[in-house]
This record gives structure tokens, sequence and C-alpha cells, in this order.
């Protein structure tokens, strides 16, 4: 661990919980942002925190939780996603930018996730209030331009279903008309959810959606 003035940064999820978990213990307000789910989960780490969640009552505690929309390409995500906003009565919106992944607590404590080296992730737990303020107003703003979680899910729900099947006619090079005669679509449809996959991904181009998609493991 190192620490300086108003700032202790560790290494890894399971040492991250450790020095905080206390400081969720008593939290009355959360608000979460990650671009995927990784960022802040470590099996152990994550079902010592989910047991926590579950001593909670409810309106014992107020959370708000902004996603990258690529968590949405996976069912299994998406659900999980759907139990933390029904169980948990979290407020869960869906964003297409990318976002500075962070946790703030009662606004005064900044959990901000770093680099992995050498496989483990370092945060950042910072108390500084100016800079707790300042990525806090950063949330805001991310928080007013997102979609709530329903909204996004229902708009992303048949790209989900077809998105292996189009990432993997883009990857091969397939002229449209001949993707869209694979899928059943109309070549107009087709460019439309291959727009919307581009769109879910944060990509630019056709080239970047399969790079992103690579990534994500999702081909």
């Amino acid at each position: 661990m190192q620490t300086g003035q108003a700032v202790t940064v560790v290494h890894g999820e399971q040492e991250l919980l450790d020095r905080t978990l206390h400081l969720f213990a008593a939290a009355t307000e959360v608000v979460c942002a990650a671009n995927e789910l990784a960022t802040w989960a470590a099996t152990q780490a994550s079902n010592e925190l989910t047991a926590l969640v579950r001593t909670r009552r409810p309106g014992e505690v107020t959370v708000r939780k902004i996603y990258r929309s690529t968590v949405l390409l996976d069912a299994f995500a998406a659900q999980g996603r759907a139990r933390d906003r029904d169980r948990h009565g979290a407020q869960i919106r869906i964003t297409t930018e990318p976002i500075n992944e962070t946790i703030v607590l009662d606004r005064r404590v900044l959990l901000l996730a770093g680099d992995v080296t050498a496989g483990r992730r370092a945060y950042s737990v910072i108390t500084q209030p100016e800079t707790v303020h300042g990525v806090l107003s950063l949330f805001e703003a991310a928080w007013r331009g997102a979609t709530e979680l329903a909204t996004y899910d229902a708009r992303i729900g048949e790209i989900r279903q077809i998105a292996p099947q189009v990432l993997d006619l883009l990857g091969q090079g397939v002229k449209d008309e001949a993707a869209a005669r694979t899928l059943g679509l109309g070549v107009r449809t087709y460019r439309r959810r291959v727009a919307e996959l581009m769109d879910a991904l944060g990509a630019d181009s056709r080239f970047q959606a399969g790079a992103r998609a690579r990534e994500l493991g999702l081909v």
C-alpha cells in the first residue's frame, strides 16, 4: 500500500474491500460508474459486498449506477443489472460514452479505478474534498445524459440476440446485402442493426466495433 495526503493506493479488489468495507457498511448514498462489470468485481470481494448489501434494509441506502452500454450485449449481465435494480432498489442508467470508473460514498470518499499491473488493478481511495466533488460533478453530468436501464434494454434487446452473428459477418467482410439475406433481414434493417451495435460498443467504425467486441469476448 502507498499512502499520500488524502490518497491511499491499494492493489486488487480484495485489498480495496478490506480497506473500505466499513465505509460501505455505513454509507447512505453510493454512486458507481463502470465501463465493464469486471472493474470492481473479484469473486471473494464481490461475495462479501453482496452479503453486506443484503443486510441493508430497503431505504437505508440510495444507490445510483451508470454502466457502459457494452455490458448489456451479454444477456446474463443484463439480467444481473435488472436484479440489482429490483432487489436492492438501485437506480441504473446506461451510457454509450466512455466514463470514469469510480465509486463515491456519501459524497466524501472516492474510489478511483486505475490500471492493471501483473494481473491486479490499482485503486485510489481519495478523501480530498475538491477531488471528490470534482469527480462527483462528472458523474452527475454523465447521469443526466444516460438512459434508464429498462428503456435502453428494450432498445437493445433485438440487437443483443443477433450481435454474435452480425459481428461474425462483419469479421468475414460479408457485404451488407449477403449478410442481410443470411439473417433474414432487409438491407436497411441490417444496416440499422449494425449502427445500433456500433453505438452499443462505442465504436466509430465497423473495424473498431470488431476490435472492441474481441476485447469484451463477444466474438
